[in-house]
């Protein structure tokens, strides 16, 4: 079983998390938080990212940032313009697992109905036969979507590998028991994930393959 994150992993949806952020903050007249502190959260569910970004002494309600935040972010979606591309390499790795036999899911911080909806805009939703969101428990980095995309799907955690680009990817994957295989194209830096424990950094998506094969190859 190959289990990925979403964004930062499969699809680069950086630019467009940071502007609906920042325009949530300006609703309520506060000062937006850096960008890269913005990317730095992504994978969190919606709620812990918005208290992790909020100032100490905000005295906003969270969840009217989590509201415009979600209000922000379907209005940018629904324009003819919006982009948020697959990284390069995906569906031609996605294809090749899926041929070689690998069973594949995802864990995400989204929402089902986003999730469905991004998959749905790239046609990759056929390659996956178990999806983890938001709305199926604990998010990141507690690893309960993780154990039960496993149990779901008859898998083992010695046999199940979870590839991320956040140290919160890393992190539920070794407190499942599972292999965490990070990516460096996403918002965190490497070094970060292997001291979260990656056991292997990928550079580009032609090295997944290969990382698998390796890791379980039998003696």
């Amino acid at each position: 079983l190959v289990v990925f994150d979403c964004d930062g992993t499969l699809i680069d949806s950086g630019h467009n998390i940071v502007t609906a952020m920042c325009e949530a903050w300006r609703r309520y007249d506060l000062e937006p938080p850096p960008a890269n502190d913005i990317r730095r959260i992504v994978g969190l569910k919606l709620d812990e990212a918005i208290c992790k970004l909020m100032p100490p002494d905000c005295d906003i309600d969270s969840d009217k940032l989590v509201d415009a935040y979600i209000e922000a972010f379907s209005r940018f979606r629904d324009q003819p313009d919006y982009v948020e591309p697959l990284y390069p390499g995906i569906a031609e790795c996605l294809n090749d697992l899926s041929k070689a036999g690998f069973q594949l899911g995802v864990a995400t911080g989204k929402s089902r109905r986003g999730l469905a909806r991004t998959l749905g805009q790239h046609g990759i939703e056929k390659h996956f036969s178990v999806l983890k969101t938001a709305d199926d428990g604990p998010g990141k980095p507690n690893p309960d979507i993780l154990l039960d995309a496993i149990a779901e799907t008859g898998a083992a955690a010695e046999t199940t590998a979870m590839i991320g680009d956040t140290i919160y990817d890393m992190i539920m994957a070794k407190d499942a028991s599972a292999a965490a295989i990070g990516v460096d194209w996403g918002y965190h830096e490497a070094e970060e994930l292997k001291d979260a424990g990656a056991r292997t950094i990928l550079n580009n998506c032609s090295e997944l393959y290969p990382a698998l094969q390796n890791l379980w190859r039998t003696p």
